[in-house]
């Protein structure tokens, strides 16, 4: 953990920091690239491109110092915001405990650089995530997902989250979505 109380680490040859300006066309290129893999039908993630996630998507979540990044040799292959921010919809959810705001970490925007796809990333970064977790004291995990992405959905369950609810809202602008709501208690 660092003195602002982010953490950092490394899991194999990923090394994950707190991210900085300069990480800002990295993060930026992995949304493009995910946006131009879902529109080519590559991937169904249920995101849409100049909606979200956007370049201020990123930039704010660094403004705020709670983005993270993932290098594997050098270069940005992921990254995904960490905080305690319970988006309003989670307060529709049936969660498993009603866990107190200070005892719950947040994984927000988890991205994976597409043609880094498959070689653990993904699963890497939730490990990290849930260090922090243990390191800030927070047993309640929780994130979410759109319920049409079934490859981040089955990483999930793989790495034992649980399928809290889905909720039917608009989320970050985007109307219609079913928001599979995740949970996994430490």
């Amino acid at each position: 953990m660092t003195a602002g109380g982010g953490a950092q680490g490394e899991s194999g040859r990923a090394r994950f920091r707190l991210a900085e300006a300069r990480d800002l066309d990295a993060i930026s290129a992995i949304y493009g690239a995910i946006h131009d893999a879902e529109e080519a039908g590559r991937m169904t993630i249920g995101w849409q491109r100049a909606v979200y996630p956007t370049r201020g998507t990123a930039e704010a979540a660094i403004r705020a110092g709670d983005m993270y990044v993932a290098e594997w040799d050098g270069r940005i292959v992921a990254a995904a915001r960490i905080n305690r921010e319970q988006v309003p919809e989670y307060a529709n959810a049936a969660w498993s405990v009603d866990a107190p705001e200070d005892r719950v970490l947040v994984l927000h925007t988890l991205v994976v650089a597409p043609d880094f796809a498959g070689r653990g990333a993904g699963s890497a970064f939730v490990g990290f995530y849930e260090e922090a977790a243990r390191a800030l004291g927070c047993p309640h995990l929780r994130m979410d997902t759109n319920e049409r992405n079934a490859a981040a959905r089955a990483l999930y369950r793989k790495l034992g989250y649980r399928e809290a609810d889905i909720v039917d809202c608009c989320f970050n602008g985007i109307p219609g979505v079913r928001l599979v709501c995740l949970e996994k208690n430490l």
